[in-house]
């Protein structure tokens, strides 16, 4: 059982590394090329693209909502729990105006041909 452990930590410290460098090689393909579109280098395929994502204000989110209990089914600014409940009609879209900012996020994906 000690084995096990320790091979688990170990995997955890190796996915922890892979996570840092993923990162940082994610950032420097999108600083180089940062415009949307795709380009080919040596064998591979590089696309990229920006997602608009809602960056919500709990405060703000928290003074629109109609009724206080709704807030207790969020406890936060959860944009899939917003989701969710503008999905199931509990709240409504223009309840929301004013609540969030949009934010553009790079969506990388490299394929090999």
């Amino acid at each position: 059982m000690e084995q096990l452990i320790a091979r688990f930590y170990e995997l955890k410290a190796i996915q922890k590394q892979v996570e840092e460098e993923l990162g940082a090689l994610r950032g420097k393909l999108i600083d180089t090329y940062a415009e949307a579109g795709s380009v080919e280098e040596g064998g591979f395929q590089l696309s990229i693209s920006y997602q608009e994502r809602r960056e919500y204000s709990d405060d703000r989110l928290y003074n629109s909502l109609p009724d206080p209990t709704l807030w207790r089914l969020m406890s936060r600014a959860d944009s899939g729990k917003i989701a969710s409940l503008l999905k199931l009609n509990v709240i409504h879209e223009r309840i929301l105006d004013g609540t969030y900012e949009q934010k553009k996020v790079p969506v990388l994906r490299v394929q090999k041909q």
